[in-house]
């Protein structure tokens, strides 16, 4: 297996050599083009992905620990695939449309400025995630533990409170009225 540590990566487009088999460590990738490629045997460990494209991706099996995306496009990735195995991920000014995180431990994850627009979340551990300034619009959460997570600034979020443990949870208004959605109330 080939080990990367404390490496940056700029400007490379994976897509026609893949990544099987890999493992990096402490590595920097910056405007990579990961598209359709898949990630299965990778492990990555406190790696920082800035302004990639992973259209397409397949992290089946793949190690996330402590991974960070910023102003990456991540729309459609099946995160449910990758490795529970310390699975920690976070992401700041990232397109995450049509994602789905299914049964991932998620405690303290960070979602910051992002579209997670159509995304699904189901049986997810969610306490003490963070939704800073987030487009939840057409999110599904379903049998997810929101305890404590902060929807605060986030906004178009709609939960069923009977479908997901959310003691302790932060919302604000206007964005608390997605709460009662379900019910086909108006409030005026």
């Amino acid at each position: 297996m080939m080990v990367y540590d404390d490496e940056v990566f700029t400007n490379i487009c994976y897509a026609a050599n893949g990544l099987d088999g890999v493992e990096y460590e402490g590595c920097r990738f910056e405007s990579c083009d990961f598209s359709g490629v898949s990630f299965r045997g990778v492990e990555l460990l406190d790696c920082q992905f800035v302004n990639c494209n992973f259209s397409q991706v397949k992290f089946y099996g793949a190690g996330l620990k402590n991974i960070s995306f910023s102003g990456c496009k991540l729309m459609g990735v099946d995160f449910s695939v990758a490795s529970n195995f310390l699975f920690a991920v976070s992401f700041a000014d990232c397109q995450l449309d049509y994602s789905i995180f299914l049964k991932k431990n998620m405690k303290g994850t960070s979602f910051r400025n992002s579209s997670v627009k159509s995304a699904i979340f189901e049986e997810c551990n969610l306490t003490n995630a963070t939704f800073d300034g987030c487009n939840l619009a057409n999110t599904t959460f379903i049998q997810n533990n929101l305890q404590k997570a902060d929807f605060r600034t986030s906004t178009e979020y709609s939960l069923d409170l009977e479908m997901n443990k959310a003691k302790g949870a932060k919302f604000s208004y206007p964005g608390v009225l997605g709460l009662l959605s379900k019910y086909g109330i108006s409030i005026e």
